[in-house]
């Protein structure tokens, strides 16, 4: 996915909406800026299909050896396919952090992008305030 197309939170989740069928579906992952901040991942958690994830809770856990930092949901809805080959090869998350290494896909309760989501200048302006 083209990171310039996609939105994002403050929380460094990147999320790309797609209708599929009449419904709203976020793919929802973590930024290159998140994956190289946290470097050497060793755990990741994620909600299981089924599960109601509310926008701004946490949905997911990633544990590197610097630090475990939540994942949090930029989207209120029903987690429909979770990436479990992320899961067992965390290396996908740094290889390929908008393609292969996904997250979740969530069906919006609401049929519609929520308010609120950084675009990518807004976004990058954020990374480049925060220290290294």
């Amino acid at each position: 996915m083209n990171p310039e197309s996609l939105r994002y939170t403050p929380t460094h989740e990147w999320v790309y909406f797609e209708e599929q069928n009449g419904q709203l579906i976020a793919t929802v992952g973590l930024t290159q800026f998140a994956v190289e901040s946290l470097t050497n991942l060793v755990f990741l958690e994620l909600p299981k299909v089924g599960q109601h994830v509310q926008a701004g809770k946490p949905m997911g856990v990633v544990e590197s050896i610097k630090a475990v930092s939540d994942i949090y949901s930029p989207v209120d809805g029903e987690v429909i396919e979770v990436n479990q080959p992320v899961v067992n090869e965390l290396d996908l998350l740094s290889r390929d952090p908008y393609g292969s290494g996904w997250l979740v896909k969530i069906r919006l309760a609401e049929n519609k992008e929520p308010e609120g989501l950084l675009d990518h200048k807004a976004y990058e302006a954020q990374c480049a305030s925060e220290p290294q």
